[in-house]
Order: structure tokens, then C-alpha cells, then sequence
């Protein structure tokens, strides 16, 4: 692993109302008694029930490592947090992985393997252990590394030289997987979402071993399935069940573990691209700008940082618009209660969203 010395963090803050504006108060002590300032001034977003504080590039990476497009997240369960990423061209080192503390300190980074390719980070906890799983664009490959970034399998494309019961790819470049989920009984779902638009399901070595859904926009079928989660909070069924971020058809479908159609999410959806779960919410990053909570019923709880349309993905960041998302493409609830957001802009922006009341 890579050590750096950690760089103090911009906290540069501005007052907002949900919408961006910003918004008219009375006085500075009014503002501190309600929690609603600091020393330079908060951003806030959402609504009086579902009010965040923004904190625009929360993690920062130390001098000689520089964001490329920041496109995956992970926490274990130390507190450790991991970003996926592409590496800027700027970067002295080519590690597609950085490490943060839980306080957002900068711990290190590797994975010079995933450079340029860096996309879908997901982590789970087998037995004692817990790993992470990669979802490699540039290699179009699927890999299982150790914390510490010790590569224990990578698979390609399951052609059909490969598996003779599947015949998707014709080869390699057919198929580019973009996120996993991960089965109760230890399998992994595995979106192709910059490829020819299938799930499959896998075991968690790595062996392919069915293809559950493929390209089109009716019932069973999804157009860049680009995020994965099972749910074990859906109101259509008792039993865990698969959310599909289906972005391209902009919406959420739920299938079964074997691929049936149970049913599909449009309100509030642009184009989702991935998902967590805690207690009964749903957390939606949307490439269009928005993070959006769903309760347990899948209805909209609150949209935050709404900052669509924009133009904005490669602009300098003095012109980046603060409190206003631009292409959220992952997010993760950490410990404390807090969502870190993870931006497509290829000069990378990390933010941290947390709870407070106006």
C-alpha cells in the first residue's frame, strides 16, 4: 500500500436552501441556534423532514494521488473507507484504490491493476474475512481482492469457448460488468452494464452459472443494467429479491433470483445506478444529478443536491455548482448515519451528506 502524508480537507461551506438557493434568514445567531452554521456558513439540502448538511470533497487523497472519474465505494467494517477510480492523468501513482480513515483521514492506496478501469466496489464479509469485489472497465474483468489489495481471482467474459450453456458473448470485448450484489448463499449477481446488457449469476470463486436477465424494455429485460442489490426490504416480497438499477430504461426493476419480473420503480427515477439499503430506506444515486431516498414502500422520501440539467462534468471546479450534484454514480450510508456520494467527473469530487435538523 501506498502511504502519503494527508493534506488538511476544504471545508468551504454555503448556506442553501434544498433547492440551491440561497436561502434569506434573519441573523447569524438565529442561524446558530438552529444548528445552521459554522465558521464559514453550512450547505444544506433536502427538506425540513430530511434535511442533510453538504460537505463538498470530504475525502481527499494526499499529494501524487489524483482522482480520475470516482466511481465506487466501500466500508468495512473497521470504518475504513475505499474509493474506487479511474486515475487522473495527472497522478503520480497509478492506484486505482485509495483508503481513508472513518474520520476521512488518508490512509493509502493500490491497485495499479484497475488504472483507468476502476468502477463498481462492493464489500462482503465471508466467514471471518471480508473482501472486496471489483468491477474492472478497462480489463473488463470481475476480481476479488483481499483489503490490502492481494488479487485472489479475476474472470472475463462467460463465452461461450468457456460455458457451452451460454452463448451472450461471441468474446471478450462483449462484455463489460459495471457492479455486483451479493446472493444469500454466498453467490454474486453481476451486472454487464457497459456490455450487451445481461445479468448473470456466479459463485463466489468466480465460476459463471446462469444468465438471469437480457437486453429490451419489457418485463424481465433491462438496457444497461448498471447497479445490483439484493433487498431484503421490498414490499413485493417476503424474501430477498434482486434490484436492478436498469438505467438506460430509466427505472428500478425487481427480480427474482432465477430472473422472473416482479415488478418495477419509476417515480423519482432518471437514471439510477446503484443501491444500498438501511433500516427500511433505499439510497438512489441518479447520473442525472440526484441522490434519492425511497422508504419502505419505494415512494420518495427526498431528493438531494438536485443539480440536473447540468453541464457541468468537465468543468474546473471553481465552477462546479455548491450543494448541486452533477453525476452522482455511486453512494454508501457510513456507520455514523452520513451518505458519501461519489461523482462521475473526471476530476473527481467525494461528498459527504449528513443528518441534521433545520
Amino acid at each position: 500500500m501506498h502511504r502519503l502524508d494527508s493534506p488538511a480537507l476544504s471545508r468551504r461551506l454555503f448556506l442553501r436552501t434544498a433547492g440551491g438557493a440561497i436561502a434569506a434568514l434573519p441573523c447569524a445567531s438565529a442561524l446558530a441556534a438552529h444548528g445552521l452554521v459554522d465558521d464559514e456558513g453550512p450547505i444544506i439540502t433536502g427538506t425540513p423532514e430530511h434535511t442533510y448538511r453538504v460537505q463538498h470533497d470530504w475525502l481527499t487523497p494526499a499529494k501524487g494521488v489524483v482522482f480520475g472519474d470516482t466511481h465506487g465505494l466501500a466500508q468495512d467494517a473497521n470504518g475504513r473507507i475505499y474509493v474506487s477510480h479511474t486515475v487522473h492523468p495527472s497522478s503520480e501513482t497509478k492506484h486505482a484504490i485509495a483508503v481513508f480513515e472513518r474520520d476521512g483521514t488518508f490512509v493509502g492506496s493500490w491497485g495499479e491493476q484497475f488504472a483507468g478501469g476502476g468502477h463498481g466496489l462492493d464489500i462482503r464479509k465471508e466467514g471471518e474475512v471480508e473482501y472486496l469485489y471489483h468491477c474492472d472497465v478497462n480489463r473488463r474483468k470481475l476480481a476479488k481482492t483481499t483489503l490490502d489489495g492481494k488479487v485472489l481471482w479475476e474472470v472475463g467474459a462467460p463465452t461461450a469457448a468457456r460455458h457451452r450453456d451460454t452463448a451472450c458473448y461471441a468474446n471478450e470485448g462483449d462484455w463489460n460488468p459495471t457492479n455486483v450484489a451479493f446472493a444469500p448463499d454466498g453467490d454474486l449477481f453481476v451486472g454487464d452494464g457497459y456490455g450487451k446488457s445481461f445479468v448473470h449469476r456466479f459463485s463466489k470463486d468466480g465460476e459463471w452459472k446462469a444468465t438471469i436477465a437480457g437486453p429490451g424494455s419489457e418485463k424481465g429485460q433491462v438496457s444497461c443494467p448498471h447497479g445490483l442489490w439484493v433487498d431484503k426490504r421490498s414490499p413485493l416480497s417476503k424474501e430477498p429479491i434482486l434490484a436492478v438499477a436498469d438505467r438506460s430504461n430509466r427505472r428500478i426493476q425487481y427480480l427474482s433470483f432465477e430472473g422472473n419480473h416482479l415488478g418495477f420503480v419509476t417515480e423519482g427515477m432518471r437514471q439510477p445506478c446503484h443501491f444500498k439499503t438501511h433500516d427500511d430506506r433505499l439510497l438512489v444515486p441518479d447520473l442525472s444529478s440526484v441522490v434519492t431516498i425511497l422508504d419502505g414502500n419505494n415512494k420518495v422520501l427526498v431528493h438531494l443536491g438536485d443539480g440536473h440539467p447540468t453541464n457541468l462534468r468537465d468543468a474546473p471546479r471553481e465552477k462546479f455548482v455548491a450543494g448541486s450534484f452533477i453525476h452522482p454514480h455511486t453512494a454508501i450510508w457510513l456507520e455514523d448515519g452520513s451518505i458519501l456520494v461519489a461523482e462521475w467527473v473526471p476530476i473527481g469530487r467525494i461528498t459527504r451528506l449528513v443528518p441534521t435538523k433545520l
